[in-house]
């Protein structure tokens, strides 16, 4: 059933969002590992979109805020207002309780807005005049940012960066899908054909199945000397904490549900590598100056720690 669910899913945000199917798995089974999605990539890539598509398609409720310099943490968090008749402070919501949050253009806001997120992404609660409010469950935030050194862009403080499961760059389409784009787009919007295929009660059914999903010790340590050796890197400052082990864990598990097995192997493992970790590594000017990013520096990582042989489950 699950994996009728997501070719259905799929199928329907491939409608508006055309192309690059392997970026809208990834983010699917990002959601289904109950965790939060960082797109970057240049404008009118299609982040917003594909964003968009989701929550369309997962019938959640969801909300979206536009960040721009002058976003203040209450936009985002609630507040606290008199009630006049009552002579008591109420409190107001704010963007984040929801169950699909779209947080567009983060990183054009600044770091004090962009913290008001990092109870939310992690807790999955907020606080507001010493009073914690729980977000409704599921909570996904799908956040959007342009490339570092755009116009106006605040670079995500590390811990905020940890807090996201995957990151994402979608790239441009080729010619023959960029003709399928303008043709889609000639008489209306293609999200306005989007159909409600999921409920938020699917993806915690999916988010539940997840833990019997079975991850053998081999596998596990292999998984876990791949994020150590970030660590040792004479190119990176700081490598994959611990956090980023348990996000690479639970996406493994996910992308062992989307190809139909209830077990990990090391290839689930090395296929989500570099998007769960790159966005992790803290990278010395060295690296810079040689001009090694961390896409170079996971690869070699993959290349030399050998993959272990899978026992039958």
């Amino acid at each position: 059933m699950i994996i009728e669910q997501s070719r259905y899913i799929i199928k329907e945000v491939a409608k508006a969002f055309i192309g690059k199917d392997d970026i809208i798995e990834k983010v699917l089974m990002t959601i289904y590992a109950g965790g939060h999605i960082l797109l970057e990539d240049s404008p009118g890539t299609g982040k917003t979109t594909l964003a968009l598509a989701f929550s369309k398609a997962l019938g959640m409720d969801y909300k979206r805020i536009q960040f721009t310099t002058d976003t203040l943490p209450s936009d985002i968090t609630g507040f606290s207002i008199l009630n006049n008749k009552t002579n008591n402070f109420e409190y107001r919501p704010g963007a984040v309780h929801c169950n699909l949050l779209l947080a567009d253009e983060i990183n054009r806001t600044s770091p004090k807005t962009q913290a008001a997120l990092l109870e939310a992404m992690e807790e999955k609660r907020v606080t507001v005049d010493g009073i914690t409010y729980d977000l409704p469950y599921p909570f996904i935030c799908i956040a959007t940012q342009n490339p570092y050194g755009a116009a106006g862009t605040q670079p995500l403080p590390e811990s905020q960066l940890d807090r996201f499961m995957i990151r994402l760059s979608i790239g441009y389409p080729d010619l023959q899908h960029q003709m399928n784009i303008i043709k889609a787009h000639r008489y209306d919007n293609p999200l306005d054909h989007i159909q409600p295929v999921a409920s938020k009660e699917d993806m915690m059914e999916v988010q539940n199945y997840l833990t019997s999903i079975h991850i053998q010790d081999d596998v596990l340590k292999y998984l876990i000397r791949l994020c150590e050796e970030t660590r040792k890197s004479p190119y990176v400052e700081l490598g994959v904490s611990p956090r980023g082990v348990l996000a690479l864990t639970q996406m493994a598990k996910a992308h062992a549900i989307i190809k139909e097995r209830t077990y990990v192997n090391p290839e689930d493992v090395q296929a989500i590598f570099k998007d769960v970790c790159a966005h992790r590594l803290i990278l010395k000017p060295q690296a810079r100056v040689e001009g090694i990013d961390a896409d170079k520096i996971l690869q070699s990582i993959l290349e030399d720690i050998k993959a272990p042989q899978l026992e039958r489950v």
